[in-house]
């Protein structure tokens, strides 16, 4: 490898200063690598010729930023002067005006020109009817494309202007359907509520008045006691209906009439009530495992039981019914 020369010792300084590599140089200003590594190193012998030496060293100070004046000043040794035989060789090869006739000098150089000239003009001539050609071309493709979407356009609008009247229609016509269908509704549920209403008062007031007037009427009492079973007697009334609830305790409860036939053999619930329809019967026993608590009601009437339950907790009732009708 060759010793640095100043110049190339000072431009390397400065390239690695600015942290450029060779190949980024080259980048920088097309120069071989080869050429740049040469400046460096001064071995100008790899270059085309001292004309080259001079530009590539220009180029190379450009590109890292450095004063070419100067550095051409500071190391004019360093750097080769330049010379007419250095120039490049093919640039010596070109005639100088003086070696060209003066004679010959005009008429020479318009005819170098007349194929330029007839060549541009001819592309001109070209480029023109290529643009009027395709200025009418466009215009007519404009006009069909026009007269095509005219008629579209109309009857697209139409039929987007029918789509939004039935549209509207529809959702007007739901809108009604909706809310009379609401108003049917609404007054069905008030009929519903008013014929409820209207049943549920005439129940309580045949209840009402079916209660007067078998209260009025009806007798039931005591006949006879032993042990822990007591008889009575219901009458002055055509209705034998039993009702028996047990409030305090689970109890076992039996019903049956004077058959034997049994109308509830089990366990009556606390809270629980059953109700027995005993107006086909002459007689019904009832007999009760667990009386406190027990209530009766003969006909929706509360009778006592005959015993005191604190007492009598088991107790056996026995209820004769004979008919007003029959009486």
């Amino acid at each position: 490898m060759l010793a640095l020369t100043e110049l190339g010792q000072r431009l390397r300084q400065e390239r690695e200063s600015k942290g450029l590599s060779l190949e980024d140089l080259q980048k920088l200003t097309k120069i071989q690598k080869r050429y740049l590594l040469g400046i460096e190193e001064g071995n100008y012998e790899v270059m085309p010729g001292k004309f080259y030496v001079r530009a590539f060293i220009k180029q190379y100070c450009e590109a890292i930023g450095l004063d070419t004046d100067a550095i051409f000043e500071e190391y004019k040794s360093d750097i080769p002067s330049t010379q007419t035989e250095d120039m490049p060789q093919q640039l010596s090869r070109v005639r100088s005006r003086k070696e060209i006739p003066q004679h010959t000098k005009g008429v020479s150089k318009a005819y170098d020109y007349l194929p330029t000239v007839l060549v541009v003009a001819g592309v001109v001539v070209v480029g023109i009817i290529i643009w009027v050609i395709a200025q009418n071309i466009v215009s007519d493709k404009n006009k069909e494309q026009a007269n095509q979407e005219a008629p579209n356009s109309e009857v697209q609008q139409s039929n987007t202007q029918e789509e939004t009247n039935e549209t509207t229609a529809k959702n007007d016509n739901s809108k009604s359907e909706d809310e009379q269908s609401a108003a049917d509704k609404k007054e069905q549920e008030k009929e519903k509520a008013e014929k409820e209403k209207a049943a549920k008062e005439k129940a309580e007031k045949e209840k009402a008045e079916k209660e007067k007037k078998e209260s009025g009427k009806q007798e039931y009492k005591e006949v006879q006691k032993t042990g822990r079973s007591a008889t009575y007697a219901l009458s002055g009334t055509d209705a034998f209906n039993l009702e028996v609830t047990s409030t305090q305790a689970d109890t076992w409860l039996d019903v049956k009439n004077g058959k034997g036939n049994a109308f509830f053999s089990s366990i009556l619930k606390k809270g629980e009530t059953k109700e027995f329809d005993l107006t086909k019967e002459t007689e019904a026993r009832v007999n009760i495992g667990y009386s406190p608590g027990v209530e009766l009601k003969v006909n929706g009437k509360a009778v006592d039981l005959p015993f005191d339950s604190s007492k009598q907790v088991r107790q056996v009732v026995t209820i004769q019914y004979q008919p007003a009708e029959a009486q």
